[in-house]
């Protein structure tokens, strides 16, 4: 005998999602989720306002990769300036111009205005808390501060040139201008890492990760620089 199966019941493609009609999301194209990738889901009224949450694995640790490049860079810049200084008979010290004191200070308080840009902009991607005033703001205000500083690098420099120290000077003024000038094309880095994040805010779906990475980043540069203020302190 015949077994009679119950037709399934019907179910349309809004109670399939569990969303009521209006509530439908739609996938932006070129935004799919591969294997190891991320799904941007937009709504369907076009609001961009999304900030996904996981990034795949090699863009999260490739900051951290870059990093300790940069590490091992610096490192050996250090472990050389200490070597030549005590192995020279015509090394010749000079006090640090004190504007780099001041553009200490401008990237301490630039990383402070980062930090709170990365959280206004995490809850202003993703819909937690609507407020008139635009994230952008504050990373407007990194930007700014850390525009700043690099032209306080260049008065630096044109003070020790005025002072008759440029860059074959001497194995000292070698050190000062080697060390600060390569920091500062990193910092310009991350200034153009700040460009990118202001242009992608409210014109794609951003992604977290891009907004840790410039953070972590930015603030490393700002560890970094306070190394070398107390080693170029210390050693010139």
């Amino acid at each position: 005998m015949a077994a009679i199966v119950p037709e399934p019941p019907q179910i349309d493609s809004d109670q399939r999602i569990g969303q009521m009609p209006d509530q439908r999301l739609d996938q932006s194209p070129g935004q799919g989720n591969g294997r190891g990738g991320s799904k941007n889901i937009l709504p369907a009224g076009g609001d961009l306002r999304l900030m996904t949450e996981y990034s795949p694995p090699p863009s999260s640790t490739a900051i951290w990769v870059f990093l300790f490049a940069v590490t091992m860079m610096f490192a050996a810049f250090s472990s050389a300036l200490i070597v030549r200084k005590g192995s020279s008979l015509d090394w010749q010290g000079f006090p640090l111009p004190p504007i780099l004191y001041f553009n200490t200070l401008l990237l301490v308080v630039s990383s402070g205005t980062l930090e709170v840009a990365r959280r206004r902009v995490e809850k202003y991607m993703t819909g937690l808390r609507l407020s008139s005033e635009h994230p952008a703001r504050w990373l407007y205000i990194t930007l700014g501060l850390g525009l700043l500083f690099v032209v306080g690098q260049y008065i630096a420099w044109r003070q020790l040139s005025a002072q008759g120290l440029y860059l074959a000077t001497n194995p000292s003024s070698s050190f000062f201008y080697l060390l600060t000038a390569v920091h500062a094309i990193h910092v310009l880095g991350g200034l153009g890492a700040l460009f990118y994040v202001i242009s992608k805010l409210n014109k794609t779906a951003l992604r977290r990760n891009t907004i840790v990475a410039t953070s972590r980043y930015w603030h490393f540069m700002g560890v970094l620089w306070i190394y070398l203020i107390v080693l170029l302190r210390i050693k010139l």
